[in-house]
């Protein structure tokens, strides 16, 4: 069962501004990952479900971050049926990300009162989610369509949040550009938690990295 609620997850999203995205099968590996983030101030994390028995590394993650981590938000991210929404759910996962619009997935997390966030790609997708309780919306892939889509998407609907996902970068000028335009917030994945990083187990640089985005979020916003 999720700790922690729809609205609050989506309250720290708009507050963190940041996801970080990731997905190793090494169980140890990922608790320094995680924690490296969470000492760089981040306090969610979306685990990618890419990889064989990953449900059972988002297990010990889970629990790792409730016995060790205050205030970590854990959802898991690449879901793409209900039968898996449902599977994490079960494991207390607290937001569900999916690459695609599904209806089935938003029906189940909505029985438990679970944020989910789906990718979409249209103006009518975006309606359609928000018609079925959705609170924030991924566009994926985000370099596909650029700043200038979600800043031609809050015009008309301003009430709408987006977090672009695929094609942010960690640098001044790339977030700039999707704040400024409107975003929410940002998903970012192997930019962020780089394959150096992780080859060379550089979990203090992370650390840092974490920090640095979080400061020029902040920067931007104010």
């Amino acid at each position: 069962m999720a700790k922690y609620s729809r609205i609050e997850v989506a309250q720290t999203m708009k507050d963190n501004g940041m996801v970080p995205l990731f997905f190793h099968s090494d169980i140890e590996l990922s608790k320094k990952v995680l924690k490296a983030c969470y000492d760089g101030g981040s306090r969610l994390m979306e685990f990618t479900s890419r990889g064989d028995f990953a449900h059972e590394v988002f297990a010990a993650l889970n629990k790792y971050a409730l016995a060790e981590l205050p205030g970590m938000i854990l959802g898991v991210g690449s879901v793409t049926d209900a039968a898996s929404a449902s599977l994490y759910m079960s494991l207390g996962a607290n937001f569900i990300v999916t690459p695609v619009f599904r209806e089935d997935i938003a029906i189940a997390c909505n029985r438990r009162k679970v944020l989910w966030s789906p990718g979409c790609g249209t103006l009518s997708e975006i309606a359609r989610a928000e018609e079925l309780g959705c609170e924030i919306v991924k566009l994926f892939p985000a370099d596909t369509y650029g700043p200038e889509f979600i800043k031609a998407i809050k015009g008309p609907c301003p009430w709408t949040n987006i977090m672009p996902t695929g094609g942010v970068y960690p640098t001044e000028e790339s977030l700039s550009s999707w704040l400024n335009a409107g975003a929410t917030c940002v998903g970012l994945g192997s930019q962020l938690i780089s394959k150096d990083i992780l080859e060379n187990k550089d979990f203090n640089g992370l650390t840092a990295k974490v920090s640095q985005v979080l400061d020029i979020i902040k920067n931007i916003r104010k």
